[in-house]
């Protein structure tokens, strides 16, 4: 390990790491220093979230999210065939099941339309039982190009053609950085492991964003609320039951696609997640706790606005983390044939959520520049399909 790089980006999750590569590639005799202050990659919001390859169709026109979805699958499928990435690229059904669910539907199809997103179609009820027998819908919309993805496969392969193109180059974990002190030329990163100095940092640290931010004086007009999704599995003798990805019409007051069945790329099935306030930002059981985490949320005027508009949808959702009577009703509205004895608890993983102080949850991805410096605010899904042209956006702004 040196002391001194030409830039450090500060958060090995696989924003940080296609960050990274993307500067290698654009800068190949510059060093860079990638730092995790866990012990290895995918620890959080990486290697915790569904594994879905997003085709873009959700998404407002126009945004950085619908852009960046459509920019970022296609690179990612790229990568992974040229790098040997495991994926599958089998489509997914969004699947209305009563007759109100079917105006948001046809806005869901809409935007698919006006995003471009490829071979969408509309299926009746029997077309939705010759994709997914054990599914019932009165409407649904086909999207071939979404698929299945090992995310924690392709930040490993980053890492490599990170360290191929230039040597000099690291990945650094177990390094907590802990303060930021900017000069004329160069930042210099007080961590765990001494000061790190370079001539850019770029800040990638998902569910400690704000944080970071802080440290380098940015004043921010949000905050970083965590939010828990547990996870279920289906038991071996039920798996037959999904053959790809399933997803319900989702709630369009919420940036969260609701509880959906994924086929995982080293096998099995999933069902979930939900999505609940929780009281530790790196915290993934029920139970988990962090008084810090906790007391900055809890005194953020943002969070008690948000728990104001939607405390009813909030309690549904609890409820349904501590039932699992009620997160398997949730699901029949698919199928219906599934049963508590189907289903056996997995992983759960947290979401990092931008509020804005009127309570209002901060949808779209978000990067600012401060002290010659970058950060990524806001990075919620799909951010990990879109990783490869979120980076692009980020490496546009960078100049030495």
């Amino acid at each position: 390990m040196s002391n001194n790089y030409d830039f450090i980006v500060v958060g090995a999750g696989i924003v940080g790491l296609a960050t990274a590569y993307k500067l290698q590639l654009k800068f190949p005799k510059k060093t860079i220093a990638v730092l995790e202050k866990e012990p290895r990659i995918g620890m959080h919001q990486t290697g915790r979230n569904s594994g879905v390859i997003h085709s873009g169709i959700y998404y407002k026109p126009g945004s950085y999210k619908a852009l960046n979805c459509k920019n970022g699958r296609a690179q990612l499928v790229k990568f992974a065939e040229e790098n040997n990435v495991n994926y599958d690229v089998c489509g997914k059904v969004i699947v209305a099941t009563t007759p109100d669910e079917l105006h948001t539907l046809e806005e869901i199809y809409n935007r698919g339309i006006q995003n471009k997103t490829e071979g969408i179609r509309y299926l009746n009820a029997d077309e939705i039982k010759e994709k997914e027998p054990y599914i019932n819908g009165i409407k649904a919309i086909w999207v071939p190009s979404a698929g299945i993805i090992d995310y924690v496969d392709v930040s490993e392969k980053l890492i490599a053609n990170i360290t191929k193109i230039n040597p000099k180059s690291e990945l650094i974990t177990s390094c907590e950085f802990k303060k930021v002190t900017t000069t004329q030329n160069s930042t210099i990163l007080t961590t765990s492991k001494g000061d790190i100095t370079a001539t850019k940092v770029l800040f990638c640290t998902g569910l400690q964003s704000d944080r970071s931010a802080e440290k380098d004086t940015l004043k921010l007009d949000l905050h970083i609320v965590g939010f828990r999704g547990d996870y279920y599995e289906l038991k071996p003798e039920a798996v037959h039951k999904v053959k790809n990805l399933v997803y319900p019409v989702p709630d369009p007051k919420f940036p969260f696609l609701g509880v959906h069945f994924t086929r995982m790329i080293h096998g099995g099935i999933e069902c979930g997640p939900n999505a609940v306030f929780t009281f530790k930002r790196e915290g993934y059981t029920k139970t988990s706790f962090s008084l810090k985490d906790t007391f900055e949320a809890l005194t953020f005027k943002g969070t008690w606005k948000l728990f104001g508009k939607h405390w009813r949808k909030g309690i549904d959702e609890y409820k349904r983390a501590f039932s699992k009577h009620l997160f398997v009703k949730a699901l029949q509205k698919l199928m219906p044939s599934i049963s508590v004895t189907e289903v056996q608890p997995a992983r759960a993983g947290v979401r990092a959520q931008a509020i804005d102080f009127d309570g209002n949850m901060v949808d779209d991805f978000k990067i600012m520049q401060h002290n010659g410096n970058i950060h990524v605010i806001n990075a919620p899904s799909p951010a990990a399909t879109s990783c490869l042209a979120i980076a692009d956006e980020i490496v546009k702004k960078v100049t030495i």
